[in-house]
């Protein structure tokens, strides 16, 4: 009961304030390390700025795995005894600290907000605000995007950050809950460590491409099960269940990703709109494959309505535990 009260306290705080700018983030500590490690391994040129491997491809691969595995299971321990010796002290002082802690493995109110800053400027018809605004929260080059564009790039973020930034911690948090004392915040953060990872050195090209081998892996399989419990919830949300996953079992494969083609294509196949399609990247063009079909044209509202389904998704799948942890204490034997 405890861990399910420190799940609904975190969830309730990143919903209401969300991640606090001014605030020293776990993320932020677990960037800062790996960010080190690869200073030690990769070579800058002074001159161009151009990083490069220091070893050969097996050794990298070797010191990526190293990375990989010592950052995720040393964030699980410390965001444990973090909380452990908070107990020590009080257990109220330790509930408060367990909740701060989970509630930066969740964004939902992040990613609610940073969608929501490019569409209040979008709305002034201020194009090149809007184009700069979205630079702060995607990869893409944004410079030359039409408002058509710059809302395909907002509801493919929101969408394929539903799963790494909302469902996934989530699950995570549920199981190790139901596992031990303050598991779930160190199943949660272990799990945000593994994202990290994989949107630091996860690349396919150099010179990531060795060293963030592992942490790529590691990531697609820690998402890859949330990942389809999100995507088969979304589907019975919409009331069209089959409809929506034979969607996905033809569009979300051709993505080269396990997990991000599936996300998105479960938003777009329940919100009858197309992603997928052109992007630029540092000026190099990259055609992704369309998901979903184009019934409708993508609009503000068909954002809100994307964010709208990954917190009733949240919402379920908290109640669902609420009510394993009611029928467990229940006809357990006292």
């Amino acid at each position: 009961m405890l861990n399910f009260l420190i799940l609904l306290f975190a969830a309730s705080l990143d919903y209401l304030i969300g991640d606090p700018v001014s605030w020293l983030h776990p993320v932020q500590v677990i960037g800062w390390f790996i960010s080190q490690f690869t200073n030690l391994v990769l070579h800058q040129d002074p001159e161009t700025k151009q990083r490069s491997p220091k070893f050969s491809p097996l050794i990298m691969k070797i010191l990526g795995s190293m990375l990989a595995i010592a950052i995720i299971i040393t964030s699980a321990i410390v965001g444990w005894l973090i909380v452990f010796f908070a107990a020590q002290i009080n257990s109220i002082f330790a509930i408060a600290v367990a909740t701060i802690l989970l509630a930066a493995c969740f964004a939902g109110r992040s990613l609610r907000n940073a969608a929501e800053s490019v569409l209040r400027v979008l709305q002034t018809a201020n194009i090149a605000q809007a184009r700069q605004e979205l630079s702060r929260y995607v990869g893409r080059d944004t410079d030359d995007l039409s408002e058509v564009e710059i809302l395909r790039a907002v509801l493919e973020t929101v969408t394929e950050n539903a799963i790494d930034a909302v469902t996934a911690p989530l699950f995570y948090a549920i199981i190790g809950s139901f596992l031990f004392d303050y598991g779930g915040i160190a199943l949660a953060i272990a799990y945000k460590a593994s994202s990290t990872l994989d949107s630091m050195v996860g690349y396919k090209e150099l010179p990531y491409r060795d060293l963030g081998w592992f942490s790529a892996k590691t990531d697609d399989v820690l998402t890859w099960l949330p990942c389809r419990l999100t995507v088969l919830t979304l589907a019975i949300i919409s009331g069209k269940p089959i409809y929506v996953w034979k969607l996905c079992q033809r569009d979300a494969i051709q993505d080269p990703s396990p997990n991000s083609g599936w996300s998105e294509c479960v938003y777009a196949a329940i919100l009858q709109v197309q992603l997928g399609g052109e992007n630029r990247y540092r000026g190099v063009i990259k055609q992704k494959p369309l998901l979903g079909i184009a019934i409708v044209e993508i609009t503000p509202t068909k954002i809100s309505q994307a964010l709208s389904l990954t917190r009733t998704c949240f919402l379920l799948w908290l109640s669902l535990t609420a009510i394993i942890i009611f029928i467990t204490a229940k006809y357990s034997p006292s």
